[in-house]
């Protein structure tokens, strides 16, 4: 009964934060849309912006390929031994029950079938956090500059960053009780690390080299210079009625 609630436990866990990719888009990619289209009122624009979701879900989507393939060929799968097999057969030197090897089987196989899988693997959970954190602080961290150039800020707008904040100190707890609670630190580590790997490919490589058909460009980049040249219009026409006035 433990055994299958502590399996019930994290299969629940395991849901959420499979999901979390799927809220992030949600959130981030309603933020990016509405403030692109507020700015420029181009749908071409704001689709440029909303692709770099689409190139981090596919970054995401291989590494969960890539990490299965990985974590299948250099794993196994273990039968524990029934207990009247093991009152024949004895128990090893460590009191632990005897296993079965089963060959032939995939990881996803073996834990459905209530097994044991002992192998190489790296968190996909803390990939997943570490992105979703990074990515969600790079896409809102234009909002700054963009209210300070003298933006509109309506209340869907303001609205939806309260919102992506909020998830970003959502997933940033749950990552802290991932380390605190389920503490798996080599398979962690290199999760975490090819999370803040893929950012930094992302945010401070490949979108460094600005809009093209290959690069969608950093955030904020074709909206806030669009609104400074704005503003720098909008000052000598100002200018130029108050002479005609006086």
């Amino acid at each position: 009964m433990e055994k299958a609630a502590e399996r019930d436990e994290n299969t629940v866990q395991r849901v959420f934060l499979r999901s979390g990719w799927g809220w992030t888009c949600i959130f981030v990619g309603s933020f990016v849309f509405v403030l692109s289209f507020s700015v420029r009122r181009s749908l071409t624009l704001s689709l440029r912006h909303l692709s770099r979701l689409a190139v981090a879900g596919g970054l995401w989507l291989g590494f969960r390929k890539l990490l299965c393939l990985l974590e299948n060929a250099t794993g196994s799968c273990y039968e524990p031994l029934s207990s009247t097999l093991e009152l024949a057969s004895g128990t090893n030197g460590d009191g632990q029950p005897l296993l079965l090897l089963r060959e032939g089987e995939t990881k996803e196989a073996c834990v459905r079938s209530g097994m044991l899988w002992r192998g190489y693997e790296v968190s996909e959970d803390a990939l997943l956090l570490c992105l979703c954190c990074l990515l969600l602080a790079e896409e809102t961290a234009v909002f700054g500059p963009y209210l300070n150039l003298g933006g509109p800020s309506e209340a869907p707008l303001r609205i939806l960053f309260l919102f992506c904040v909020l998830l970003l100190s959502l997933w940033v707890f749950l990552l802290l009780c991932l380390l605190a609670y389920f503490p798996q630190f080599p398979t962690q580590l290199l999760g975490g690390a090819l999370g803040c790997l893929s950012w930094r490919a992302l945010y401070q490589g490949w979108y460094r080299l600005g809009p093209s058909w290959y690069c969608p460009g950093r955030p904020g980049v074709g909206l806030l210079s669009t609104q400074s040249k704005q503003d720098e219009t909008s000052e000598p026409l100002c200018e130029n009625n108050a002479k005609e006035i006086n």
